[in-house]
């Protein structure tokens, strides 16, 4: 059992708080997004494999602004770039708002790519940041713990997206109009917030605190830092960005095709479509349960321990999912959305550790590394419309997380 660790100190506790909430808007924005598929599937008449391109802008903005929001960040300071990526976040949501009435797919998309680069530059700023405040030791149970606003704002998207569900005008220039409402709002709210930040004092850390501010102790590794490694050579840290990858991509799929899975055809129980945003608010509910209680955990187990545990899971449950069991099997994917909760904060806390004045820029590899929620769902959505069954795209994910819990057994270790 590792010794528990204060969460945050007297001093940083007021940038923690604001820093939280930021994780608390992009969140709303991920969970409305990740209801559009099945709606552009029925109102533009799209397949699964199409409607994922939605996935795709919004995470192939990750891998194409990560590394200058990174150069960003190194040049003008983390509070700046955190004006900027909301600044950028704003502008999207209010672009989607304004062109609904061109019922454009690919407009929507281009809108969709630069709110991306919105939210790639405040994880970018938000993840390492969150790392600073407060111990090296609770870094990881604070990520997780900032995360958890991240979890509930989840839960509170797909509710949004009902009121998107809700119209399904058929007049021409219409047809996407209940986006209007919903975007533009977003957008209001995220440029109040910028103007707050711009006024708000926030400690920049220093290059040299970077070292000693970061990451946790694992598995009985001398916390030395590695400063003279180049980040290619350090292990745990290229693992990491692949451990990453993996987990987006699983966690976009399994977000993106639960409305699909409790509305499919094949599926029973069979639920209504409009009412598919419910059952993924159900799973982010969970979800943010996951990140909240492991977050807690964190404090007297080791990180690691608890990712190889949780990954282990997922690998079980999905082929159970897979198997099109009625109730046994929504459970079961319900299941993997608790389990798969701390998988990104933790695996983010992992890669980073370490790195001394390269932080920044791992980080941002690591933040790129969310590319792969652009490209495994259409090849989720592919494999599921060739055999015409959403059950059977549940089983794709499962080398990734067989990936993940080699990370937590053993690629995490930081090698001298």
């Amino acid at each position: 059992m590792a010794k528990k660790h204060s969460l945050t100190t007297k001093e940083y506790l007021v940038p923690f708080i604001f820093i939280s909430f930021l994780f608390f808007l992009w969140g709303i924005a991920h969970g409305m997004i990740d209801t559009l598929d099945k709606h552009f599937q029925q109102i533009l008449h799209l397949s699964k494999s199409q409607s994922s391109l939605i996935q795709f802008a919004l995470y192939g903005a990750y891998f194409g602004m990560a590394l200058p929001a990174g150069f960003f960040m190194r040049r003008y300071g983390y509070k700046k770039g955190i004006v900027f990526g909301l600044s950028l976040f704003a502008t999207g949501a209010f672009l989607i708002a304004a062109t609904t009435s061109f019922e454009s797919f690919w407009i929507f998309l281009s809108c969709l790519f630069v709110l991306g680069c919105g939210l790639t530059t405040l994880e970018t700023a938000a993840n390492p940041y969150t790392t600073k405040l407060g111990s090296k030791e609770s870094a990881a149970q604070r990520i997780n713990f900032s995360q958890s606003f991240n979890g509930l704002a989840w839960v509170i998207g797909p509710l949004i997206g009902l009121y998107i569900y809700g119209d399904h005008g058929a007049a021409p220039g219409e047809k996407l109009t209940s986006m209007i409402l919903p975007f533009a709002s977003i957008g209001l709210v995220v440029f109040l917030v910028a103007l707050v930040f711009l006024r708000l004092p926030l400690p920049e850390i220093s290059e040299e605190e970077i070292g000693l501010a970061h990451g946790i102790a694992v598995d009985g590794v001398e916390d030395k830092p590695t400063f003279h490694k180049p980040l290619k050579k350090q292990s745990h840290f290229v693992m990491g960005v692949g451990a990453q990858f993996c987990y987006v991509a699983a966690q976009t799929g399994i977000f993106s095709y639960l409305i699909n899975f409790v509305t499919d055809e094949h599926q029973s129980p069979r639920f209504d479509v409009a009412n598919g945003p419910y059952f993924l608010s159900i799973g982010f509910a969970l979800f943010m349960i996951g990140r909240m209680s492991g977050s807690y955990i964190m404090s007297f187990y080791k990180p690691a321990r608890i990712l190889a545990l949780y990954s282990g899971l997922c690998i079980l449950l999905l082929p159970v999912v897979s198997m099109n069991l009625g109730w046994i099997s929504l459970i079961s994917l319900y299941a993997v959305f608790f389990f798969m909760s701390i998988m990104f904060p933790t695996i983010f806390a992992l890669g980073i550790k370490d790195l001394g004045p390269q932080t920044k820029k791992g980080a941002s590899f690591i933040v790129m590394a969310i590319v792969g929620g652009a490209v495994f769902p259409p090849f989720m959505g592919y494999i599921s419309d060739t055999f015409h069954s959403m059950s059977i795209g549940f089983f794709v994910p499962i080398p990734l997380f067989l990936f993940i819990f080699y990370y937590a057994i053993k690629g995490h270790h930081v090698k001298a």
